[in-house]
């Protein structure tokens, strides 16, 4: 593990000014360019068919009053900036972007803006820390020693729009294979199926609520992934795949599928999480058909930056499913967190003893 040196430089921290707006866009494109003198989050949003500022409209593009931005200035020269986007429904923030420039400083610098917005979120009673990154270029490791604990895995797919999208489904053809939309009455289900798909050691930490899972719409937030912000620029809908059998109460679920129906220059985004024996195979296909259908409604073709999907190693087969539906694997990325919240065993009944 690297170690973190004092800062040599001369710089300081401040919260990021309009005026920077030039300078943000260019120390931006360079993080995201690969350049060896800079450092970045790498995240697989750089390069062809998907670009850094069409998936998530960095630095500055519909920047909220209730996110925030800092910068490192050194001598009136920006050298670094990290951005955070507060979900103040759950008090849960998440680090988008982290830049630096300079060989020699770069760690440095990134690590003193994080303490920053670690300072700050402890003043605004920030809950949670969210963030994802490539294993390298020491991301890892500076997160880590800032605190954050490495809790998941994701790999990414993508769907190039060069493949086309599948014909939108019927009707009759989504009730026989019980694909519905889902509701707000899905929460108690909903909350099952995520128990049972997703490791106890991870769900502990996510601590999702079932207001999380009643909540639908834009501003539906759950289920996490490291591509979570791109649905802030999207059309947000849910499915479920109910059970053939029910279960015992009928309401037994086999999969959920979320679709992110971009609005910007963006790919589309589709997230599932199923149960281990469930076959997603012809809910992947109704969501691409979903996407199909909203992108050339009035003829509006929208569809022409693909489909993106982030699968979480533990949620297997999914990935192959999805690579039967065309998609590939383009990166892999690691999810971090740090929690301020201290947790506290409640009171309960034990077994007496005897000394």
């Amino acid at each position: 593990m690297s170690v973190i040196r004092a800062p040599r430089s001369s710089g300081k921290v401040r919260p990021a000014r309009l005026t920077d707006l030039a300078a943000l866009g260019e120390l931006s494109r360079l993080c995201q360019s690969d350049s060896a003198e800079t450092r970045s989050l790498g995240l697989p949003v750089n390069g062809p068919p998907i670009g850094v500022f069409s998936l998530f409209r960095l630095p500055l593009g519909a920047f909220r009053p209730n996110d925030l931005m800092y910068v490192y200035d050194e001598q009136g020269h920006i050298a670094g900036l990290v951005r955070v986007e507060r979900e103040s429904v759950r008090d849960e923030w998440t680090i988008v972007e982290l830049d630096a420039v300079g060989m020699s400083d770069a760690g440095d610098i990134r690590y003193r803006l994080v303490q920053q917005l670690l300072r700050e979120g402890a003043k605004r009673g920030a809950a949670r820390f969210h963030v994802a990154c490539a294993d390298a270029d020491g991301n890892v490791e500076l997160l880590m020693q800032a605190g954050f604990m490495r809790y998941g895995e994701e790999r990414i797919l993508f769907r190039a729009a060069d493949d086309g999208l599948p014909a939108p489904w019927t009707e009759e053809r989504a009730g026989a294979s019980h694909i519905r939309p889902s509701t707000g009455l899905d929460a108690i289900a909903l909350a099952r199926l995520y128990s049972q798909a997703t490791p106890a050691p991870v769900a502990r930490l996510e601590a999702f609520r079932l207001a999380d899972w009643e909540r639908q719409g834009p501003h539906w937030r759950v289920p996490r992934s490291s591509l979570t912000p791109i649905l802030r620029f999207a059309d947000v809908e849910g499915f479920v795949q109910a059970a053939a059998d029910g279960g015992r109460d009928g309401t037994l679920l086999d999969a959920f599928l979320q679709i992110g129906v971009a609005k910007e220059d963006q790919p589309h985004y589709l997230k599932l999480i199923a149960r281990p024996e469930a076959d997603v195979t012809n809910l992947i296909d109704f969501g691409l058909g979903v996407i199909a259908a909203r992108t050339t409604r009035g003829g509006d073709h929208r569809h022409d930056r693909g489909v993106i999907a982030p699968v979480r190693t533990y949620e297997a087969p999914i990935d192959r499913r999805l690579e039967e539906a065309g998609f590939t694997s383009i990166a892999e990325v690691t999810l971090l967190m740090k929690e301020t919240l201290v947790r506290v065993a409640e009171p309960a009944l034990v077994p007496a003893g005897v000394r």
